[in-house]
């Protein structure tokens, strides 16, 4: 029997206490969230330490752009799936959230109802 594949996330956010509520959150789900980053630099060294399956990324960084940062981590190797999130609902275009490869945009606010573990399986 096939043992069944856990999905591994790192959370990205300048917000301390978002990551902690994030952290919960997706573990509540069944996703197992292997590390947090407060910046872009940051989330790219952990990404590349611990190989993370999916990321959660807040759009607005302290040093620099998510969606940047999204197309830059989903271009490695391992092709990790990124869900982008802000505080703003309108913070991204939807066109530019396609244009970067993310699998979609996710309102903060909309994170405790959303289907998290289906959205990071999606594509």
């Amino acid at each position: 029997m096939l043992e069944p594949v856990t999905l591994t996330v790192l959370v990205v956010d300048d917000d301390p206490a978002f990551r902690d509520v994030a952290r919960r959150i997706l573990s509540a789900v069944g996703l197992v969230v292997v590390g947090e980053a407060g910046t872009a630099r940051c989330a790219a060294v952990a990404a590349e330490q611990l190989k993370p399956d999916a990321l959660l990324i807040d759009v607005g960084l302290p040093d620099g752009d998510g969606v940047a940062l999204a197309v830059e981590l989903i271009g490695l190797p391992w092709h990790p799936r990124v869900l982008l999130t802000s505080t703003d609902p309108e913070a991204v275009a939807s066109v530019d959230v396609a244009a970067s490869g993310a699998l979609g945009f996710l309102a903060k606010q909309d994170l405790p109802d959303a289907p998290l573990a289906r959205l990071f399986t999606a594509g």
